[in-house]
């Protein structure tokens, strides 16, 4: 009888773990760094810094919250070609706007299509201090900036506290592995390609100060690194009647709104 009851206890906890989709044993770390999340994301970081270039597709996900409390969900798309270590073309289109990013080494400019203006501004340098210039000089959210970089697990894991690696998932039909990591002031999670080819596939950012959690979810599809990209795709050409500024209106939510300052 009480081999009986163990085996019933044993069932039920199997059971459970199966049901909740935690692998019996996996490697979960509570505190600390994980040694199979950091290397599953150095192999990523390493992957993708090696890559020369690559092009893809982004489903962005932006949770805000209203002034009584109720949690929206903002989505959005983009559209990236990136040719290391210099060069870039990304489109967004999203609820408030349809927008267009160029870099070619030289110029960097961010095109508003409804607004049909354009800030431009020159940038020598590398894809790094192009994204750099974006976000200090417009504000405006890059989907998955850190996995652009030269560096990106310098960039991911900076002030990273923990990290947890949650075994074996999918994404969009793609087996990946998932990794979560804590700093002090978000958590974020990462599900990456399992095989030969660690790309990114999915990348959850949770805001754990602020009220309700909001949550910032890119998922990662169609990627190619073998591309064949014609050098004029990075290079911006105004259309006609369009207006040259000397910042784009962009709202709390990293979106470019559709009317100017003032209007």
């Amino acid at each position: 009888m009480k081999h009986e009851s163990l085996l019933k206890r044993g069932f039920l906890v199997a059971s459970l773990a199966a049901c909740f989709c935690l692998p019996a044993g996996s490697a979960i770390a509570a505190e600390g760094i994980n040694p199979d999340a950091d290397e599953i994301l150095r192999s990523m970081s390493s992957f993708l810094a090696g890559t020369k270039a690559f092009s893809l597709s982004a489903d962005i996900s932006n949770e805000i919250l209203t002034s009584d409390g109720q949690k929206l969900q903002l989505n959005s798309h983009a559209d990236l070609l990136v040719e290391r270590p210099s060069r870039f073309h990304i489109t967004r289109q999203g609820k408030f706007a349809d927008a267009a990013l160029f870099y070619d080494g030289a110029k960097l400019t961010l095109h508003g299509k409804t607004l049909n203006a354009y800030v431009q501004k020159d940038v020598a340098g590398t894809l790094d201090d192009a994204i750099r210039a974006l976000e200090q000089g417009t504000g405006l959210s890059l989907p998955g900036a850190d996995l652009l970089l030269s560096d990106p697990y310098k960039a991911l894991t900076s002030g990273v506290t923990s990290s947890g690696y949650y075994g074996k998932a999918y994404v969009g039909g793609v087996e990946t592995h998932h990794l979560a990591f804590r700093t002090p002031k978000v958590d974020w999670q990462i599900w990456v390609k399992a095989g030969d080819e660690p790309l990114p596939m999915k990348y959850v950012i949770t805001t754990k100060w602020m009220t309700g959690a909001p949550q910032y979810s890119v998922q990662l599809s169609n990627w190619n690194t073998k591309p064949v990209i014609a050098a004029s795709r990075f290079k911006f050409v105004a259309p006609k009647g369009a207006e040259k500024l000397e910042t784009l209106p962009v709202d709390e939510t990293g979106e470019i709104t559709d009317k100017p300052e003032g209007k």
